[in-house]
């Protein structure tokens, strides 16, 4: 029974990852070796992390919440920010497009922190003789993850990838990322600061996460589609090509017609040069009788 606990929990962590591969177009275009780099990417991005966390934190003895602590762990916490930089830029991938890139390198993201950081407790706690609550909630916590870390994988896809992106979305779509990036700070002044109990907490950031992520498509979507200048340009380009068409129409026609009227009048003068020496050809006739 405790083994049946513990593969339950398993699936629940880690099932959701396979099911958005396999059921998204990431598993048509051969995205896993990009998901993998991904994955090492966050792998160095936490050691980075666990390094400057053991350097400039105290170990706290009580378990209260401390501002200063707090506020110093997500300024920490914004490496994953680089690293997310990192493998979406730095990183070669195979000729897929962007919305791909994203989701695979997001995809990658969030399995890897799933491993490195319920793996182990679902391993010597899940087989435990007790049935606890406390792994369904781990596992419900790492389908927020995932939807969050693909969620700040497209906004910063938006930030650093998109180019032409309307001026009026930017402060959004930094303002959301801000808030993914910094959503461990939020949760963890929620667990100490406000005392709410872990079903709470996970029950928030499901919610967060669907909020995050619809915010984070329709702002995707809006990117993609074509601003008012571009749609202008367009328009300038579509006249000046159907002008130079039109030009060359123009020319050609006229081009046309001025050979068939020079090989008219070329026809019409070579008819009256026969007929001139028709004419002296029967005068010759006429005087020789």
């Amino acid at each position: 029974m405790t083994v049946f606990h513990f593969f339950n929990c398993a699936i629940l962590t880690f099932g959701p990852h396979a099911v958005y591969y396999s059921a998204t177009p990431l598993s048509e275009y051969d995205t896993l070796g990009t998901s993998v780099k991904a994955a090492v990417v966050y792998l160095a991005t936490a050691l980075v992390k666990l390094i400057c966390l053991a350097t400039f934190l105290k170990v706290s003895e009580s378990d209260s919440f401390d501002p200063y602590q707090e506020i110093l762990k997500a300024l920490i916490g914004f490496i994953d920010v680089a690293g997310l930089y990192f493998a979406l830029t730095q990183l070669t991938h195979r000729n897929i497009s962007q919305n791909h890139k994203f989701q695979a390198v997001g995809l990658g993201w969030a399995f890897a922190d799933s491993v490195l950081h319920r793996l182990a407790p679902l391993w010597v706690g899940a087989r435990g003789l007790e049935f606890t609550w406390e792994y369904i909630l781990q596992g419900l916590e790492a389908n927020a993850n995932l939807v969050l870390s693909i969620s700040l994988a497209a906004l910063g896809s938006l930030m650093w990838l998109r180019k032409n992106k309307p001026k009026t979305l930017i402060p959004i779509i930094y303002l959301c990322a801000v808030i993914v990036a910094t959503m461990p700070s939020i949760t963890s002044y929620l667990r100490r600061g406000l005392g709410w109990h872990l079903p709470k907490v996970v029950g928030f950031e499901l919610f967060t996460s669907l909020v995050m992520a619809f915010i984070s498509w329709q702002l995707f979507s809006a990117c993609q589609r074509p601003s008012m200048s571009d749609r202008m340009e367009d328009v300038k380009t579509k006249m000046v090509t159907m002008e130079e068409t039109l030009k060359q129409t123009v020319m050609k026609s006229l081009t046309e017609f001025c050979q068939s009227m020079m090989a008219k009048l070329e026809k019409l003068e070579s008819d009256k040069g026969d007929k001139k020496q028709v004419k002296s050809s029967c005068s010759e006739d006429t005087t020789s009788k």
